[in-house]
């Protein structure tokens, strides 16, 4: 399908005969296991039979188990506790792991340790009581030395040290449960010794909580004789201060201060009554001078005597009367009565007086009993402005009393607690679960297993050993690469082949560079489905120089505010330069997608290729933009989905418009198209799995068609290998383009492209060269390159 007659100094293949194969194939390997298998058969018994011995020889140990419920919330027996406890979960967790440590603690192992006696068990590093040296010296009639101090603490060293290798703690995530496990050969003993080691956990428990208690309490003790020294010392100075100052009164108030206020009170009281007393006497004068009836006003009207006066006034007035209209005048009885009215009229007026000389001495005596009030109260401020003077003092004085007081109270009553708390047990700690004998060892495993294992090895072993010694006998040297052969033609295709490769001179005199250029890529075998369409026309070769394109920098928009994508950073075609090889390609593989289109409005070719995706993204956009200048109307979609770097040089400088398609639902998310000033619409790649991708973008095909928006629709992708997605997003297309990066070996990629395409590689219509991807392999002998 793709052998092109255009070789430049091939390399001539190597002949069969120096190719050997290095190895085996499975063949091979079965056969040689198979001719071996009573071998290989007796080392995997030999391996079982020495798996098991080992097995046996191995000393068993049986683990027991108990368990320990750490509540680092313990139990609150008083109000103040002596340590605070922890109120979030982080506290809580490390409170259990602090007590998870505290388990296997020197003092809690050194307790099991002489409870269960093991600085005289052998298992932990301990002798017999009585040894060989001992009996001896006994049978002679000689005692035996006892062991120093410094060899008991050794030897209760070296079971401490055993002992912590025999302990295993484990904690329950996210719980308060404490698994202690304990070893031994002996499963009574090792049940014993964890049973021991919770007792000897909880007891170090209590007393250590006993012992801050008590250190708490002697700590407090010492400093109470100090505290109260200091308190009778500040209520001394206090006292006899107050002494000195006549500071005298209650808790609340000095009895000067009372006495200030009394006399304050008193004061008021005078001034009130002496302006009383004046209203009087000034309501007395008035009434005096102002009427004609001096005994009208509110004192003589309540008055007894004058009301009794005035009566006996008003009948003798009567009296008078009755006579004067009946007597003559100078009647005696008329003369008499009349001396009568002027009795009665002096006599009220003399009473009236008499209340203007009761007011008048009320007055006097009432400014008298004022002034005096006054003066008291003047010899009681200035005694107050002294004892004021003298309070700052004191009040300095009661403050540190208080504090001295304050504190010998406090640490008297915390004293006290602490005390108490002696006795107590606050901890919640508790066994959930006692050790039991253990039934079965820990370990070593089952015998079956050890069979089993020793069964497996020895068959690897031997099946090694044979192929080892099969391969050096063999002396098989190191593979060659694999060379492809070309195809065998199918019947009837060379004419017609032949013929269409000849058909097409115009093309050959258009693209002198291609002609002479292109490396030899050597044909793959042909599918049954290429067989069948060997009349298709073979697909065209475009190469991708420097010299067909320029360079700009990175993220420069147009004067418009558009997106330009000559301005994105990448290589894009030279402006000005229409009939150039490559365009004339290119040009050529666009009629030969308009054939295979057999009319269909917006034809769809995809760009795949292999090696770096930005290569061949930049490859699609100049394939977009060469399309645009001759007047198509392209929508370019971004169909890698995995390195998608088309999408992420747009998103950077343009921005979303509107158009005839209006939004796409792509996965979770919505996408429109990118208008660009180049008259290229570009559909960036959609965010989502791959499946949910594919689909929005088959969608958008639809939709475009059906719109009838654009006359060329180019997929950049989809990358390599593909997914399934991928693969139906191909069936789609009409036509495909290979753009095969000149820095690897473009036989090998071509390769990868087709066996990835499978089906689909007969819609190959073109293939480009790109020159413009730097080189990241180092060029290799006997092979060709662009």
């Amino acid at each position: 399908m793709l052998d092109y007659n255009q070789p430049i100094d091939r390399a001539p293949p190597e002949s069969p005969q120096q190719r050997s194969q290095a190895g085996f194939n499975v063949l091979e390997l079965v056969n040689l296991l198979w001719r071996r298998k009573i071998a290989i058969a007796a080392a995997a018994l030999l391996g079982a039979t020495l798996a098991v011995t080992v097995g046996k020889s191995v000393t068993p140990r049986y683990t027991a188990t108990a368990q320990l419920y750490v509540d680092p919330r313990e139990l609150q027996l008083v109000d103040r506790e002596l340590t605070p406890r922890a109120q979030d979960v982080s506290g809580m967790s490390m409170v259990v792991e602090s007590q998870a440590r505290l388990i296997t603690s020197n003092s809690v192992l050194l307790q099991v340790i002489q409870q269960a006696g093991l600085d005289k068990d052998p298992e932990f590093g301990g002798g017999d009581s009585k040894s060989l040296m001992s009996s001896l010296l006994g049978l002679i009639g000689l005692q035996p030395r006892a062991p120093s101090a410094a060899e008991t603490k050794e030897v209760q060293l070296a079971a401490l040290e055993a002992l912590n290798r025999h302990i295993t703690i484990r904690k329950t995530e996210k719980s308060f449960i404490v698994d202690i496990e304990v070893w031994s050969t002996d499963p009574a003993k090792a049940a014993m010794l964890a049973n021991t080691l919770t007792s000897a956990y909880l007891a170090e428990s209590r007393n250590s909580q006993a012992s801050a208690a008590r250190r708490a309490t002697s700590d407090l003790s010492g400093r109470l004789k100090e505290l109260r020294e200091r308190l009778r010392n500040a209520e001394t100075t206090l006292a006899t201060y107050k002494a000195q100052n006549n500071f005298v009164g209650t808790q609340d108030a000095l009895i000067s201060d009372q006495q200030l206020s009394a006399s304050n009170q008193r004061l008021s009281a005078a001034r009130a009554a002496t302006m009383d007393a004046q209203a009087r006497l000034d309501q007395i004068e008035a009434s005096r001078r102002t009427t004609a009836d001096a005994g009208a006003n509110s004192e003589a009207l309540q008055s007894p005597t004058i009301a009794n006066l005035r009566a006996q006034y008003a009948d003798a007035r009567k009296k008078y009367a009755e006579q004067t209209s009946e007597l003559g005048p100078r009647h005696p009885a008329l003369r008499q009565t009349e001396k009568q009215v002027e009795d009665l009229k002096r006599t009220i007026n003399e009473e009236i007086d008499r209340f203007a000389q009761s007011a008048k001495n009320d007055l006097t005596r009432a400014r008298d009993f004022e002034a005096s009030l006054n003066r008291a109260l003047e010899a009681q401020k200035r005694q107050s402005v002294q004892l004021s003077q003298a309070s700052v003092r004191l009040r300095e004085l009661e403050r540190e009393a208080d504090a001295s007081r304050d504190v010998y109270q406090s640490f008297l009553k915390r004293s006290r607690e602490t005390e108490e708390q002696e006795t107590l047990n606050t901890s919640a700690a508790r066994v959930i679960g006692e050790a039991t004998v253990p039934q079965r060892r820990s370990f070593p495993p089952a015998m079956s297993l050890f069979a089993m294992i020793g069964f497996i090895f020895g068959a690897i072993a031997a099946s090694g050993w044979f192929v080892a010694a099969e391969l050096l006998l063999a002396g098989a040297p190191a593979p060659t690469r694999r060379e492809r052969t070309p195809a065998p033609e199918a019947p009837g295709a060379p004419e017609t082949t032949r013929a269409a490769e000849t058909a097409r001179p115009q093309q050959a005199a258009r693209a002198p560079e291609v002609a002479l250029g292109p490396p030899e890529i050597a044909a793959p075998p042909l599918q049954p489905s290429m067989v069948e369409n060997s009349l298709m026309e073979k697909p065209l070769i475009a190469r991708f120089q420097e010299a067909d394109v320029i360079h700009t920098l990175g993220a420069i928009l147009a004067t418009g505010g558009g997106v330009d994508l000559t301005r994105l950073g990448w290589p894009t075609l030279r402006p000005g330069f229409p009939l150039t090889t490559l365009l004339n390609s290119w040009r050529d593989m666009r009629a030969a997608l308009a054939r295979r289109a057999d009319g269909k409005a917006m034809p769809v070719i995809a760009l795949v290729g292999a090696g770096d995706t930005t290569g061949r993204s930049v490859t699609a956009l100049n394939f977009a933009i060469a399309a645009a200048r001759d007047g198509a109307r392209v929508l370019m979609i971004d169909a890698d989905h995995q390195a998608h770097p088309l999408s992420n040089k747009i998103s950077r400088p343009g921005k979303s418009e509107p158009s005839r398609l209006g939004w796409l639902s792509i996965g979770s998310k919505a996408a429109r198209e990118i208008k660009t000033v180049n008259g290229i619409s570009v559909l960036p790649v959609a965010e989502g799995d791959a499946g949910k991708a594919t689909d929005a973008i088959r969608k958008a095909i639809e939709q475009a068609r059906a719109a009838g928006g654009y006359d060329l629709v180019v997929l950049d992708g989809p990358a390599m290998p593909l997914s399934a997605g991928s693969r139906k997003l191909l069936d789609d297309a009409d036509a495909l383009v290979a753009v095969l990066p000149t820095s690897l070996d473009i036989n090998d990629s071509l390769e990868e492209i087709l066996s990835m395409l499978g089906r689909a590689e007969r819609k190959l219509v073109g293939v480009v060269l790109d020159e413009l991807t730097p080189a990241t392999q180092a060029r290799q002998r006997g092979r060709q390159y662009a």
